[in-house]
């Protein structure tokens, strides 16, 4: 899998997760403050659609994840 795929299902996850630890009617329910990292994943997923800036990426990159190369120019 390239950078961009494992993006993707790593924000997934954390969007996933934080909704099931942060809504009120989960089993799991811990606090709604949860649902503020939510909101910090999507905005990096909007900003990074429009700027190609993306630190997870950059992040994955150094761990050897090879490029998606998506965003070049």
């Amino acid at each position: 899998m390239n950078s961009e795929r494992w993006v993707r299902v790593i924000a997934g996850v954390f969007v996933l997760l934080s909704v099931i630890l942060g809504a009120p009617a989960s089993p799991v329910f811990v606090s709604q403050w949860f649902l503020a990292f939510t909101l910090f994943v999507g905005f990096n997923l909007l900003q990074s659609g429009f700027s190609c800036f993306c630190p997870l990426e950059r992040i994955l990159m150094s761990m050897g994840i090879r490029d998606a190369r998506a965003c070049r120019r």
